[in-house]
């Protein structure tokens, strides 16, 4: 079937949106001189209203006849029942505010009623899900096996975290980064390390001689350290697998700032996020290894002990890394492992029938 519509209606719960549901929205837009898309959820659902609208509108910014309407619709499920159909299709049509329909784009079974209700020509969209073999369901019970599915910001916000930190020259940044070779993912890098090199590179052009002892801290260097560890972290986030690989964090940083200032501010402490997992590289064991940028060996013991109080309230799993390379990569692993099979708690969309 071909030709263009004046008006086309989608709608959906899109918990979560992903790639199923873009293609319908783009053969909405390709064939409706306008396009309303319905995003009608629970309130009972986990993932928020607004968010699921601003990812929608993220995606399909490029096709601006394309309009995203949301409404909470908390009416049981009953496609037999014509008294629930009506309940859900008032929802539907105070989302239009009065606009006339002409087309209804759907991928689900509903979408014949649907039209009928609203006077209007049903679209099939790939019905049996073979462009796109994906649902909605199928995500929610597994994301890291539909991952490819999903867009960046929703890969953002379904992300696990797993945050490494530790004293100097205990490897931080090489179990970042190889466990982000293991599970092929993202890692993001420690932007500290990167503003000290700064700061020491901005020294020796007046004093060549200049050394890491000689770089000075104030309050401000460690608020831009989260502030630039964060935006990196979020950026990774969107492009990320199920697993991000983060080489310290706002709570690392607090006691970074301990370290130098003797204490840490309320504007670190309160950057401070909520991760998925922590692992604690021990300094036990492990040469320090002077690379120019170092300059705490004697505080190693002081720190990791340090590290420990500070994530030990923090609600968060911390699991001890000790031993050999190989040995810490297999405890990191076992416990990304279980982290993974743990997988993702929805809640159910389905709200019953009344009986």
């Amino acid at each position: 079937m071909s030709g263009r519509f004046r008006h086309g209606l989608v709608v959906g719960k899109f918990y979560p949106p992903h790639a199923g549901h873009h293609a319908l929205v783009e053969a909405a837009a390709a064939r409706c001189a306008a396009v309303t898309v319905v995003v009608a959820p629970s309130r009972r659902e986990s993932i928020p209203l607004d968010l699921r609208l601003d990812w929608l509108r993220e995606a399909h910014a490029s096709t601006p006849w394309v309009r995203f309407v949301g409404r909470y619709d908390d009416h049981p499920v009953d496609y037999a029942d014509p008294a629930v159909w009506d309940l859900h299709c008032a929802v539907f049509a105070d989302a239009l505010a009065g606009a006339p329909v002409d087309a209804v784009f759907s991928s689900e079974a509903y979408g014949e009623e649907l039209a009928r209700r609203f006077g209007a020509v049903a679209v099939d969209v790939d019905p049996d899900r073979r462009a796109v073999p994906v649902s909605g369901t199928a995500v929610r019970a597994d994301p890291a096996a539909h991952w490819r599915w999903l867009s960046p910001p929703v890969r953002a916000w379904l992300v696990r975290r797993v945050v490494v930190v530790g004293a100097e020259s205990t490897g931080t940044t090489t179990m970042a980064r190889g466990l982000a070779e293991h599970y092929r993912t993202a890692w993001v890098p420690e932007f500290g390390r990167e503003l000290t090199a700064r700061k020491l590179a901005g020294l020796r052009r007046s004093r060549p001689d200049a050394t890491v002892f000689d770089v000075t801290w104030d309050r401000y260097d460690f608020v831009e350290v989260v502030r630039e560890q964060q935006a990196a972290e979020d950026a990774a986030a969107r492009v990320s697998g199920p697993l991000l690989f983060c080489d310290t964090d706002a709570r690392a940083t607090a006691v970074w700032e301990e370290r130098y200032l003797g204490s840490s501010s309320d504007a670190v402490r309160a950057a401070a996020r909520r991760p998925a997992l922590y692992l604690l590289t021990d300094h036990e064991g492990v040469p320090f290894a002077d690379d120019g940028l170092r300059d705490g060996e004697h505080l190693r013991a002081w720190m990791t002990g340090r590290f420990r109080a500070e994530l030990a309230g923090c609600g968060v799993p911390v699991v001890g890394l000790r031993g050999t390379h190989e040995e810490r990569l297999a405890a990191a692993t076992a416990a990304c492992d279980a982290l993974l099979a743990a997988g993702w708690c929805f809640t159910d969309p389905v709200l019953p029938a009344a009986g």
